[in-house]
């Protein structure tokens, strides 16, 4: 009789164990799934795909790709063309290639990051001390290079740490996609597409 207790006992706490495990799990689930809800919902508000996302060109115009979701600036595809005069050096103007994923102006040339969790080229191997890092300072991975117009971080900064996690989550929640965007082209560099190089020069 004492094993028969002995192993009713033992399966009643293995049993409570498992519905409290069962019960986290679900709380932790439905965490996540409104941190990702959240997420979804800042990165549509902030118009993340507006640059992020490559487009689709359809008969109301361009639209976002959903094949590439955030998935920055096509790696294959020419910076955008500057015509000569077009941003002087004592003025401030902006140019932005067909499906806004790069911009050109007096800071030269820069290219809509991608988002998506590939480890090698997007978000996947990031950790969120370092996002939150980036987006406070303005400063890639929080020590680097500044982040570059038309990235709007001053408005990102002043989210709290709840909506910064969230926008966060929800990108790393995508499809991995293999996309390196190009590095910035700076003023006066030898890559610069030709007429911006002229700009620049004047």
């Amino acid at each position: 009789m004492r094993i028969t207790t002995l192993l009713l006992g033992t399966a009643v706490a293995a049993s409570s164990g498992l519905a409290s495990f069962q019960t986290a799990s679900a709380q932790e689930r439905s965490v996540g799934r409104e941190q990702l809800r959240r997420g979804r919902y800042l990165a549509t508000f902030g118009g993340c795909s507006d640059c992020h996302t490559p487009k689709l060109m359809t008969s109301k115009g361009p639209v976002p790709d959903p094949a590439r979701l955030l998935s920055g600036h096509p790696a294959d595809a020419p910076p955008p063309a500057v015509p000569p005069g077009a941003i002087g050096p004592n003025g401030w103007g902006a140019l932005a290639s067909g499906d806004l994923t790069a911009g050109a102006g007096p800071w030269a040339v820069s290219f809509a990051a991608n988002l998506t969790p590939d480890k090698a080229s997007g978000l996947g191997s990031w950790t969120f001390e370092q996002f939150s890092r980036t987006m406070r300072t303005g400063k890639h991975l929080g020590v680097a290079r500044d982040l570059l117009p038309p990235m709007p971080w001053f408005d990102v900064a002043v989210l709290n740490d709840r909506d910064l996690r969230a926008l966060f989550a929800y990108p790393r929640s995508l499809k991995p996609i293999a996309n390196q965007e190009p590095a910035p082209i700076p003023p006066n560099s030898k890559q610069m597409p030709a007429p911006m190089a002229a700009v620049r020069s004047a």
